[in-house]
């Protein structure tokens, strides 16, 4: 795979070619080697890669994942090869080929050169860079570990968004197979069944109840159905405003991890989500107090998000974190209430919630493949048993009648 790089050298010359290399980090490694400080690397990276990161993560904003990833590993490099913070950001507006993400670097440059630190340039761009973010780049100013800031933060965004991208494709399909029974299924009943309706009627025999309440339904949907959509318009609008409301955001996510076997899937995502922010946070030098607020902010449920917030609450009271945890053992597993409960006696709670992590991403990924292998023939099945019980209860009254003359 062909890689296109701009970089600069040891002598700080500018230089451009072309690379080989497997991955893209084969190819910045390859670079490093030769002593070579990366500015810009473009390639061709394999498709369902490219498609995971080039789609947009919620807590970005208008900024694509791969945008954010490819920035963050630049940073990294070039904050290892001491180049200086304005410089950095200078050369990489010059290099950003999306306007906005430009506009984003070059207001970064200016309010470095007017002396603000990097995670105050960086605040000012929320739809950029996601609070999580920020702190954590605080985190590194504090250390003096920046480069080592970004390369965290480069693979906590490809491994949390390939996560939940995987989680969220895996309902594609589904909903694809669900819209087109729909829509053949409306199709039939406002264009062929009203046709096929006018012939069994002019036949004048007794039809079976079940086509008598096919024609019914076609009937309806012909005379009344802009009613019907314009209705369900209304609901879909009505129920998206209340979810904007606090107590509907509550609701909804109740709703939402109470469906079977979905909710489950819902539930190690977040799962997974709180163990993995906390982890890098933690391991970043957050405190606790901080880390809790910040995951409670972007894990998009307000189920866990009270329950998080509760337990920031317990923790500024002096309360261990798992001992208000353990207070919801249907949100929370007792597995992790105890591992998090070993993790605060042992001083080693990073390395518990990063091995909790890797479980419960590796849970959703076998519930992931287990949903579509099971989704997908159901679909099908229930898509044709549909269609066919439509056209039985149509065509077997012609048929009774032509065979009967």
């Amino acid at each position: 795979m062909e890689f296109k790089y701009e970089a600069l050298d040891q002598a700080g010359k500018a230089q451009a070619g072309v690379v080989n290399a497997a991955t893209q980090d084969a190819a910045i490694e390859s670079l490093q080697r030769r002593g070579f400080t990366i500015t810009a690397l473009v390639g061709d990276e394999p498709k369902g890669l490219n498609n995971l990161l080039n789609a947009h993560v919620p807590f970005f904003g208008g900024v694509s994942g791969r945008d954010i990833v490819i920035l963050s590993r630049q940073l990294a490099t070039l904050f290892e090869a001491q180049v200086s913070a304005l410089r950095i950001f200078r050369l990489l507006a010059e290099q950003a080929s999306k306007p906005y993400l430009r506009s984003v670097l070059t207001e970064i440059s200016d309010d470095l050169q007017a002396g603000n630190s990097i995670s105050k340039a960086l605040v000012k761009h929320p739809k950029a860079f996601s609070d999580f973010y920020v702190n954590m780049v605080r985190a590194g100013e504090e250390s003096g570990k920046l480069d080592q800031t970004f390369l965290f933060l480069a693979d906590y965004i490809d491994r949390s968004y390939e996560l939940t991208s995987k989680a969220r494709n895996a309902l594609i399909y589904p909903a694809f197979i669900l819209f087109t029974f729909f829509a053949v299924m409306t199709l039939m009943l406002t264009v062929v069944i009203p046709k096929i309706g006018s012939i069994l009627a002019d036949s004048g025999q007794e039809l079976p109840i079940y086509t008598k309440i096919i024609l019914g339904f076609s009937h309806f949907l012909t005379n009344y159905g802009i009613f019907l959509l314009v209705a369900l318009i209304l609901g879909a609008y009505f129920v998206y405003r209340y979810g904007q409301t606090e107590h509907g955001k509550l609701n909804l996510s109740r709703v939402k991890l109470s469906l079977p076997y979905v909710g489950q899937l819902y539930q190690k995502l977040y799962l997974s989500r709180f163990a993995d922010n906390m982890h890098v946070m933690l391991s970043s030098g957050i405190s606790a107090v901080r880390s809790l607020e910040i995951t409670s902010s972007v894990i998009e449920n307000a189920v866990y998000q009270t329950i998080l917030l509760e337990a920031l609450e317990g923790v500024k009271a002096g309360s261990p974190m798992s001992q208000t945890l353990g207070q919801y053992p249907d949100e929370i597993p007792a597995i992790m209430v105890q591992m998090l409960q070993i993790g605060e006696e042992t001083g080693e709670l990073g390395n518990i919630l990063e091995r909790m992590a890797k479980f419960y991403n590796r849970e959703v990924n076998a519930a992931v493949d287990t949903l579509v292998s099971l989704i997908e023939p159901v679909l099908i099945v229930a898509l044709a048993v549909g269609v066919g019980f439509l056209l039985a209860a149509v065509l077997l009254p012609i048929y009774s009648s032509t065979t009967s003359i």
